[in-house]
C-alpha cells in the first residue's frame, strides 16, 4: 500500500527540498509542484511533492498518525 504523507518544506533548493512531519525529516523533489516554497504544505510521494495541502488537511492527518502510533504502542503493551 502507498501513501502520500503531509508534510511541511522546510528548506528549498532549485528542485530540491527538505521537508518536515512531525519531527521525520525527508529529502524530497519539487519537480512536479514548482511553485512550492519554504512554508508550504505538500503530500510527498515516493520522494516527491505530488500537491499542496492547506494547514487544516495536513494537522487531520497528522492527528491520524498520532492516534495510530498511540494504538500500537498500547497493543505492543498488552503483548
Amino acid at each position: 500500500m502507498c501513501l502520500a504523507v503531509p508534510a511541511r518544506v522546510i528548506e528549498k533548493d532549485g528542485d530540491k527540498a527538505t521537508a518536515d512531519a512531525m519531527g521525520n525529516r525527508w529529502e524530497i523533489r519539487i519537480t512536479l509542484t514548482p511553485e512550492v516554497e519554504v512554508g508550504d504544505i505538500v503530500l510527498i510521494h515516493a520522494g516527491y511533492a505530488i500537491a499542496k495541502v492547506d494547514e487544516e488537511e495536513a494537522a487531520k492527518t497528522w492527528e491520524l498518525f498520532e492516534q495510530i502510533a498511540a494504538m500500537e504502542a498500547k497493543e505492543k503493551g498488552k503483548g
